[in-house]
């Protein structure tokens, strides 16, 4: 305390700050604006990447550019978070060493401690050790429609520990990767929209199979639908006898993601087709049944009583 109150302290803190100003604040500085420098380069070169694979991916023909365009974007997002944080980790570095702390033992210490990390953490390993596979195996990309382990939703991210989904309703959802038991990718290569039709048992099955190919060949020549249908209908016959109905089971193979929105004109159509060729949609139906051994009720209405009740 009484060292601080001295003028020779001060005197002697004014000249080591004035000459850390002079020796090193110029090379932080220019650390600094490198880092800045390749932070913006980094994140420009990694979109002209990303458009030069992408070019390279539409010059083959037999390429799905939109399932290109899933791998290409999942995986330069991780190269471009990875080169990031070597940057980050890089001008740490450089600004412990310019304020005189010998970044020598800190590291030493991150050794140590990512040893023992390594031990207690051993669900975070798992974790990275499952993203790596996932994204190497292209299980699932950026942009896909899945189902992981019940959860429904939008492929937002995937990275190296944790997928992010986005649901229907908005609400997002964080799956660690090393607790995914199933995973299921609805948009991987194609997608199919599965109808299982039911009609009237009094209705011709073969005639209700031909109004769905009728209905099927109309979309698909349809200019807003042509492309997203891959095949034609396949249409797999009477599937079931259920209670009020028999059931036609059908598939449409679409493009990835487009099986939803052509389902739903597949329906309406379909829909206004069976009305106008009288095909009757069936809906449950319930008899009540009073037994043998008690008299059932009989209900009779004449033309008196139903005069009587009006009056």
């Amino acid at each position: 305390m009484k060292q601080i109150l001295e003028s020779t302290f001060w005197t002697e803190l004014f000249k080591t700050g004035q000459n850390w100003l002079i020796t090193e604040l110029p090379g932080l500085l220019i650390a600094l604006v490198l880092f800045f420098l390749a932070y913006k380069i980094v994140g420009f070169s990694m979109k002209k990447l990303n458009k030069k694979i992408l070019n390279n991916a539409k010059k083959n023909d037999k390429t799905d550019i939109d399932e290109a365009r899933k791998r290409i974007n999942t995986l330069t997002s991780i190269i471009h978070g990875a080169i990031k944080v070597i940057l980050w980790v890089i001008l740490i570095m450089i600004v412990l060493q310019k304020i005189s702390i010998n970044i020598a033992p800190i590291l030493a210490g991150a050794g140590i401690v990512g040893v023992a990390v390594g031990f207690g953490a051993q669900e975070l390993v798992r974790d990275y050790i499952s993203g790596f596979f996932i994204i190497l195996e292209n299980q699932i990309r950026s942009g896909d429609v899945a189902i992981i382990d019940g959860t429904w939703g939008s492929v937002e991210k995937v990275e190296f520990r944790t997928i992010t989904l986005r649901d229907l309703s908005g609400v997002v959802h964080i799956i660690q990767n090393g607790k995914i038991n199933v995973m299921s990718n609805m948009t991987k290569d194609w997608s199919a929209m599965v109808f299982d039709i039911g009609v009237a048992y009094k209705e011709d099955p073969k005639v209700v199979m031909d109004l769905m190919k009728k209905v099927s060949d109309e979309i698909q020549n349809d200019s807003k639908f042509k492309g997203k249908i891959l095949e034609p209908i396949e249409i797999f016959g009477l599937d079931e006898f259920a209670d009020s109905a028999i059931v036609i089971k059908a598939r449409l193979k679409t493009k990835p993601s487009e099986q939803w929105a052509v389902g739903r004109e597949y329906r309406e159509r379909l829909k206004y087709a069976f009305d106008q060729n009288n095909i009757e949609i069936p809906f449950p139906h319930t008899s009540v049944y009073w037994g043998e051994e008690i008299n059932p009720l009989k209900l009779e209405i004449n033309s008196q009583t139903l005069d009587e009740l009006q009056q």
